[in-house]
């Protein structure tokens, strides 16, 4: 981020140094020398084998200065605003030390080597920003910071810029923030002294509570609320057989799940962390490709799953959470990052039934959700006609439709597929559609593994078979070269659950994170645990053990003859006849928004409920 386009230094330039000699680099992205950063890998920047962050962005320089200058380490967070809410942070030598946060305004002011932290908006919407207090002034403080100015500073300056202060009349130290940036939330620092930071607040049961309620029948009754005439919502009313959310309208017409607006925030910090904890992952694995071996991945597809990934610009357009909600927090089961769905149903269905129910209280966890997918798209790369592929059933057909509206407002052109039975090779041997159009770009409903089924047997003998075909198949539409596909080929590592004891080997004891092995340990035996296959879809071949190894439930399915990993067992909260799962979505890395699913069954299934959900205040619940 800049404030300025003039005078900027190239990507990795010096601004200045801080002190304590640590270099302060530009973030100009636009003039990336992609010979010396080929790679998305390329852009991580480590310290003693320590992660430091993403090059060079202001995350990466708070918490390299603190390395060099104090021996701290402070926990990966998905947005440099989250920083505010951290708690404790480590040192190098594996003390774990308070970390206090003090709102501007407080009475006791930054120092030098504290985090100044700003919060979402302006300038810096969606992130937040941190920058690193290297001296304290009556009237003002300086600092250093990263992907904000890229221009370098004046000869002898060792400091980034100047924010001028005030002593309020009951001793407040008072920061201005120019309003294009947002809101200075305040500054963190390392202290045993508590005395005026914020309180840290540990978080109840009550915050984790999900309950069942009603809303009382509208004078509509059970007339019309979705809109035919809009293709998307006629799809989905084809599928549901009326205008509901439910397979059994005359019970659960009028029902929703409520959960709290601290529970919403926690669920968004989780989000926004855990992908950059499944990226982490997923680079691991790449860079070590021997571990590839557990993900059952045909050994001919390797250089290109790493090829997908070595691409920065190949971003995922969204995925999708599945939490459990316990008294104690949150945990997440896997990320479906390859082919999510349920986007319409977060993202419009239930915004509507509220309005058609009559139910004022309370927010909508989705209404920021389309949004987002129209901003993901909008920074896409996409720059030619988009074709969005599809299966003949009608949950991939409103699911498709839906994000062609996504599309279409951000103003791509796309054009729809169902199957693959219309493409075709050209006389140049590239594929087109039916009126000769070529395909460049795809947004698929389908699971890469899907296209993998195809190919598997090919594959062992590292021959992938492209192009060999008489009729182009799946599997050569999308891994042809030239084509781009969301969500990208990498998504298969972190959609498979072969990732969930990488995640749990690099980062033990994770408060989001279940236990996760390749093998039967004893502690799983002794607290229940859940067999999944490492590539499965619809909760298909899981079974769930109780702590005294009595099967609880088992699903049967086509995925019994792929590899199982083994999870320490979470129940989802069993609510008024229902287990209910929490899941959210991330549009370009970051959280979207939530919905949830519900079942007789502690194993959620393709076909099990979505009912609507609604955000209350903490009061008000």
């Amino acid at each position: 981020m800049t404030s300025s386009t003039t005078a900027l230094a190239p990507f990795g330039t010096v601004l200045g140094t801080a002190p304590g000699g640590v270099p302060v680099y530009s973030c100009d992205y636009r003039t990336v020398d992609e010979a010396v950063l080929p790679d998305r890998h390329a852009f991580r920047s480590e310290v003693d084998g320590v992660y430091m962050g993403y090059k060079w962005q202001c995350v990466e320089l708070a918490r390299r200065w603190l390395y060099h200058n104090c021996g701290l380490i402070f926990e990966d967070v998905g947005m440099a605003y989250e920083i505010f809410d951290l708690t404790t942070i480590r040192h190098k030598d594996g003390r774990t030390l308070p970390l206090r946060a003090f709102r501007n305004g407080s009475r006791r002011r930054p120092e030098p080597g504290c985090l100044l932290i700003w919060g979402e908006g302006g300038e810096f919407e969606a992130t937040g920003h941190v920058a690193v207090v290297t001296a304290v002034f009556d009237d003002r403080i300086t600092i250093v910071e990263q992907n904000y100015h890229d221009v370098p500073w004046p000869p002898g300056q060792d400091y980034s810029r100047a924010i001028a202060a005030r002593t309020a009349y009951d001793g407040g130290f008072w920061l201005r923030c120019p309003p294009k940036e947002g809101t200075i939330l305040g500054w963190v620092i390392q202290t045993d002294d508590g005395q005026f930071a914020q309180p840290v607040v540990v978080p109840s049961t009550e915050t984790f509570a999900v309950r069942i309620a009603n809303v009382v029948p509208s004078a509509q009754g059970d007339s019309s609320w979705l809109n035919e005439a809009n293709p998307d919502e006629a799809a989905y009313v084809k599928l549901m057989q009326g205008h509901t959310m439910v397979d059994r309208p005359e019970v659960d017409q009028y029902r929703y799940v409520a959960i709290s607006q601290r529970l919403e925030r926690e669920l968004r910090r989780a989000t926004n962390d855990l992908h950059g904890l499944f990226m982490h992952a997923t680079d691991w694995v790449l860079q070590n490709p021997d571990h590839l071996a557990a993900f059952n991945l045909p050994r001919a597809l390797w250089p290109r799953l790493r090829q997908s990934w070595d691409n920065r610009r190949n971003q995922m357009i969204t995925g999708r959470f599945d939490f459990c909600v316990t008294p104690e927090g949150i945990k997440a089961f896997e990320y479906n990052c390859d082919s999510a769905s349920c986007h319409m149903e977060c993202g419009k269905v239930q915004g509507k039934w509220a309005d058609h129910v009559g139910l004022t209280e309370g927010q909508d966890p989705g209404r920021n959700l389309f949004a987002g997918l129209v901003a993901a798209w909008r920074h896409s790369g996409v720059d030619d006609v988009l074709h969005v592929l599809y299966d003949d059933h009608p949950e991939e057909t409103y699911h498709a439709l839906y994000m062609c509206e996504a599309l279409e407002t951000a103003g791509i052109a796309s054009k729809q597929l169902v199957g693959v039975n219309d493409v075709h090779w050209s006389a140049d041997g590239a594929i087109v559609d039916a009126d000769g159009t070529p395909i460049r770009w795809v947004w698929k409903t389908w699971a890469w593994e899907t296209a993998l089924e195809q190919i598997r047997d090919e594959c062992e003998a590292d021959d992938l078979g492209l192009g060999r075909a008489p009729q182009p198949r799946l599997v050569d539409v999308l891994l042809r070269p030239g084509v781009r596909v969301f969500e990208p080929l990498w998504t298969l590592v972190p959609s498979n659950k072969a990732i969930l004891p990488v995640l749990w080997a690099l980062f033990p004891n994770h408060p989001y994170l279940l236990p996760s092995y390749h093998t039967l340990t004893d502690d799983l035996r002794a607290k229940g645990y859940v067999t999944k296959p490492i590539v499965g879809r619809w909760g298909d071949n899981i079974a769930l053990y109780d702590g005294q190894q009595a099967l609880m439930q088992q699903t049967s399915g086509r995925f019994s003859a792929q590899t199982q990993i083994f999870q320490q067992l979470c129940l989802l909260p069993f609510v008024a006849d229902r287990y209910v799962q929490l899941c959210t979505f991330s549009v370009g890395g970051r959280y979207g928004g939530t919905c949830t699913r519900v079942d007789r069954s502690p194993v959620i299934a393709w076909d099990s409920d979505v009912l609507p959900l609604r955000v209350f205040d903490d009061e008000d619940r």
